[in-house]
This record gives C-alpha cells, structure tokens and sequence, in this order.
C-alpha cells in the first residue's frame, strides 16, 4: 500500500509529523532547510542530465563508424 496515501488518509499523522519537523528544526530554520534541499535535488537533477548527454556523445560516434559511406 502507498505510504504518502496513508499519510493523507489520516490528517493526523499528517500533523504529528509537521510538529516534529518544527520541534528538531525550528520555525526559523524550515526555509533554510527547504532551500538546500532544492538545490541539492536541481544539482542532482542537472548532474543526471549531464551524464545522460555524455553517453550519448559516446555512444554517437561508435554508430558513425558502423555506417559505410
């Protein structure tokens, strides 16, 4: 069963768990937190994207040598 589903099916749980959130982190500090979290997931996103543009630049030319011409 989906987790996040059960998350929502209870909006308990679902505030327990906002509750905790501020207590180990602070009011303050949720933005900063969330901030990071952002960039680190835009830089994990554009790393992805460059590997996938490196394998394929790889993977080109192999295909060029294959074609007679």
């Amino acid at each position: 069963m989906n987790t996040l589903a059960l998350l929502f099916e209870r909006p308990e749980s679902f505030l327990l768990i906002v509750l905790i959130i501020i207590l180990l982190f602070g009011s303050s500090r949720i933005p900063q937190v969330a901030r990071s979290l952002g960039r680190s997931v835009s830089e994990f996103k554009k790393g992805v994207r460059e590997g996938e543009e490196e394998e394929k630049k790889a993977v080109e030319p192999k295909e060029a040598d294959k074609k007679p011409g």
